[in-house]
């Protein structure tokens, strides 16, 4: 069976010191879902990074990879490890003909990446790719702007919304969170 992937929906939101990204499922080739529970997000680097990705699952599963390599060649730094996975990414023979986007966060952070060189920092806490991307930003930017909803909560609901109008994204939704720090008169 031949064709293109499509791509899913992945939205990653934060609010009040929290992130969440959240993917859906759904794996389609051409005109037939292949499969409904894919894994989409996952978390890295000593659970402290999130990063989903829309595109072609192996093209992803590959900048996965380079990322974490890059996690850990700066310490954890997200904005350090974003920028040398960009640069890989565009001057790399291999990798720049790889056809995915990611997302990732930490606490402090919520970045968007692509083979372009891309590294962009959402204004408003919210940033959305895939074939259902647009519909999923504005599920969450009315969901924030509109509900005293976490970021977990705003994320799952805003895919639903997504995948209510994008065939090529499904309600089998993975939210993936990372909680606000602990302060330390949070503690006591």
């Amino acid at each position: 069976m031949t064709g293109r992937l499509h791509a899913t929906t992945i939205v990653g939101v934060r609010r009040r010191g929290t992130v969440a990204i959240a993917g859906d499922g759904q794996v389609t080739v051409g005109d037939v879902v292949m499969k409904h529970r894919a894994a989409k997000v996952r978390r890295l680097h000593h659970d402290t990074v999130l990063a989903g990705f829309a595109g072609a699952v192996a093209d992803a599963l590959t900048l996965f990879d380079k990322f974490e390599q890059q996690l850990d060649r700066h310490q954890g730094q997200l904005l350090r490890a974003a920028v040398g996975l960009a640069k890989e990414w565009r001057t790399d023979r291999y990798l720049r003909h790889l056809e995915a986007m990611l997302i990732v966060a930490n606490r402090d952070q919520l970045l968007l990446l692509s083979g372009d060189g891309e590294i962009i920092e959402p204004d408003d806490e919210i940033a959305a790719i895939g074939s259902g991307g647009p519909f999923a930003q504005a599920a969450a930017k009315a969901l924030l702007e509109n509900t005293d909803l976490d970021a977990a909560e705003v994320a799952c609901r805003a895919l639903r919304i997504a995948a209510s109008l994008c065939i090529y994204t499904n309600d089998q939704v993975v939210v993936e969170t990372l909680p606000a720090a602990v302060t330390e008169e949070a503690s006591v």
